[in-house]
């Protein structure tokens, strides 16, 4: 959201109000000075070892005080998390409009991924305002009965950041480490993998760093204590580094610098095509299928041999890389940020 905030409040015709819900403290301050956005409203409602439940009670109880503090004209809400969810509940419960930025992505199993996929289905039935990245977005939610004129094809503010965020003068110790190799950027984080499927994504990893001895792998272990836990089957290898997670300028500029992506993020999925660097995406589904009708993304599951096969495939037949490794603008051209602000100025 930091790309269209910024723009924003480049509007003067427009009042902008922006509150954080301050989960992962370490990972939203490094995002905020990223691109110095200063919140107005900060809820820090992280608290050790907190379920759902604890979570959206807590975010419903303080919207309601900052929605009647402000009365806002309409609130904006992005992507899937519980923030978003708890949020545009909030505005419900308030008869407040809702636009939901990065609308209409859909697997449609309520379980795929858990709780994202109902967060944003739920999220589409409150909202009035929908900004969808893509066309089969804005198909997804005309198939549900959204009114035609409530959608608005925008690409995705994720790919905004990419223009300012990748830079050709940049460098970091770990980049230098992995220079004399093909770096394999790891990430692994989401709910539905913990305990065994993670296990056998771990498992796959190990494979490919013993079989390809010019692979380096970097994985930036995320801070939810459960995927700390299970990261620690990775440890010992003299290829594989486990750092902390990297702001959103490090990210960028590490996939842009990589060989391929393992990956069961989301996000990384659009990142990755627009810089061309190839995606396993280590999910049974993905909202994002556009990517994999492309062929710049790859949907593996969770299965150690085929995580395993289709990685050595990339780093066997250059014929198969070059095939994937193609900058594409399926989710956007840089601009969402611009159109959603236009559109706002209409409304």
């Amino acid at each position: 959201m930091c790309p269209l905030v910024i723009e924003l409040k480049s509007r003067k015709s427009l009042d902008t109000v922006v509150c954080v819900t301050g989960q992962h403290r370490e990972m939203l301050s490094r995002v905020l000075d990223g691109f110095g956005v200063v919140p107005d409203y900060d809820f820090s409602v992280m608290q050790d070892g907190q379920t759902l439940f604890e979570l959206t009670t807590r975010i419903l109880g303080y919207m309601k005080g900052l929605l009647e503090r402000e009365s806002p004209d309409l609130v904006l809400v992005h992507g899937d998390t519980t923030t978003t969810f708890a949020a545009a509940l909030a505005c419900f419960y308030l008869n407040i409009p809702t636009g939901h930025v990065e609308a209409g992505l859909r697997t449609y199993n309520i379980h795929a991924p858990y709780p994202e996929e109902f967060n944003r289905q739920a999220v589409g039935i409150i909202a009035r305002y929908h900004f969808a990245p893509t066309e089969r977005c804005r198909d997804n939610l005309i198939r549900e009965g959204k009114p035609e004129g409530s959608i608005f094809v925008t690409g995705n503010t994720v790919i905004d950041a990419l223009r300012t965020t990748v830079r050709p003068d940049y460098r970091h110790p770990e980049l230098d480490w992995a220079s004399d190799s093909r770096l394999i950027i790891l990430t692994a984080h989401r709910r539905e993998n913990f305990g065994e499927p993670m296990r056998r994504i771990f498992e796959a990893v190990r494979r490919i760093l013993n079989e390809y001895k010019d692979v380096k792998v970097i994985y930036p272990v995320h801070l939810n204590p459960e995927v700390r836990r299970a990261a620690e089957e990775l440890s010992g290898y003299e290829r594989l580094h486990m750092i902390e997670p990297l702001d959103v300028v490090d990210f960028h500029n590490f996939m842009a610098r990589c060989y391929m992506i393992l990956t069961d993020s989301g996000g990384v999925q659009e990142e990755a095509s627009a810089l061309g660097k190839p995606v396993l995406v280590m999910r049974e589904t993905t909202e994002r299928p556009e990517g994999v009708e492309a062929g710049v993304l790859r949907l593996v599951g969770i299965d150690t041999e085929t995580i395993f096969r289709n990685a050595t495939g990339l780093l066997e037949s250059r014929e198969e890389y070059e095939k994937m490794a193609r900058a594409v603008r399926l989710y956007g051209d840089g601009f969402a940020s611009r159109r959603i602000a236009d559109i706002l100025e209409t409304l």
